[in-house]
């Protein structure tokens, strides 16, 4: 096994496309800062610590009986969302300087990934967000867009207690400051409580562009991989969904679901067959692509432990996303506009707020919001 890890590093580390090490710019790695020409192999165990979820095949079909029993050419979205949230329970309970290794047998990583294994029980499953989707419209084997996912993760996230997150879905281009807070602070004695607030994990879904990203909007998306809250973005490039984990200069750094795997368990990682299976897990490289070339439809991820942590990103999306300078990506206020209808934050009508801001009426080829191309 140690010979199968080294092997893959080995590759790893002949690989030149996957980081530029002679770029004078920085390195982010979700907010994490790198120089490539000294960090490279820092930079490269941080990308192989992610949780990388790709498509799978055999496992027990969805919804039983003649069910699919792949994700193949339809689950990329729904990956990517396993991935963003998959972080975010990383960084709040083991802490975003852990890193992973192929001897890794650490109880809570392994509770972590067992959350999102293919099969029923698992709470944060494809079978679970599948059947969520389907239960709001969305049929099993029907493409999600970056909204979807975030919606049908908010509501899966309230039956799972352990996991202690709070997803916040920002509608309408704006963060409300205090809908946020409010949320937040209605936590229980259950949870993993910071002086009273429950960990939050707010999506911002945006469009940045028709068919393709307003260039205007580069320095500010740019500035969102910068900052130390930062869970990436969900997105694609046309017909395909990636998870970004960071940029280089005008490039960003994404992982890719598009490999069809095995299904399979990790158990307690006892045997050589469940060792392997937690290797498939981890990316050994990642890819990137021009900034430009990403599908403009997105969503911004960020991880706020603290109400501390959530003032300093509200700090910091005023000076580098709400300024004069610069376009915004989204807006920042306080209290819900007064010409908003009053909503409940809850998932239910969270989910039902979903096809307000779906992209169904552009004259385009595809939709990126609704529809990945099968492959």
């Amino acid at each position: 096994m140690d010979c199968m890890f080294e092997n893959c590093l080995t590759e790893c580390c002949l690989e030149i496309e996957d980081i530029p090490q002679q770029t004078k710019y920085p390195v982010w790695i979700l907010g994490k800062k790198y120089r490539a020409i000294d960090d490279l192999g820092r930079i490269r165990r941080d990308i192989l610590t992610r949780l990388w979820f790709t498509y799978r095949k055999g496992f027990i079909p969805i919804g039983g009986g003649d069910g699919l029993t792949t994700d193949k050419g339809w689950g990329c979205m729904l990956r990517c969302g396993q991935m963003v949230l998959a972080q975010a329970l990383v960084d709040l309970h083991l802490g975003r300087d852990w890193y992973w290794e192929p001897e890794t047998r650490d109880v809570t990583y392994l509770k972590i990934l067992q959350k999102f294994e293919d099969r029923r029980q698992a709470p944060f499953s494809i079978h679970q967000i599948a059947l969520m989707g389907a239960s709001e419209g969305k049929d099993v084997g029907q493409w999600f867009g970056p909204n979807t996912i975030a919606q049908v993760l908010k509501k899966l996230i309230v039956y799972d207690e352990w996991s202690s997150v709070v997803i916040h879905v920002a509608l309408d281009n704006t963060v409300v400051i205090n809908e946020i807070k409010q949320q937040c602070l209605q936590s229980d004695a259950i949870n993993i409580v910071q002086n009273g607030w429950k960990p939050l994990l707010l999506v911002v879904p945006l469009r940045l562009g028709l068919n393709e990203i307003n260039p205007i909007y580069i320095a500010g998306l740019q500035a969102c991989f910068s900052f130390k809250h930062s869970l990436g973005v969900i997105g694609g490039k046309p017909n395909l969904a990636l998870y970004f984990i960071g940029c280089v200069g005008d490039e960003v750094i994404f992982l890719d679901p598009h490999t069809t795997q095995k299904s399979g368990l990790v158990e307690n990682k006892e045997t050589d067959d469940e060792i392997e299976m937690d290797i498939t897990y981890h990316c050994k490289n990642a890819s990137r692509i021009n900034i430009l070339a990403m599908d403009p439809s997105v969503a911004l991820c960020f991880l706020c432990k603290t109400e501390v942590e959530f003032d300093e990103l509200c700090e910091c999306i005023r000076k580098e996303i709400v300024t004069d300078e610069r376009q915004p990506l989204f807006e920042l206020c306080f209290d819900r506009p007064k010409e908003w209808s009053p909503v409940d934050d809850g998932a239910d009508d969270a989910i039902g707020l979903a096809s307000s801001v779906e992209f169904d009426c552009l004259d385009r080829q595809y939709d990126s919001e609704n529809e990945f191309e099968i492959l």
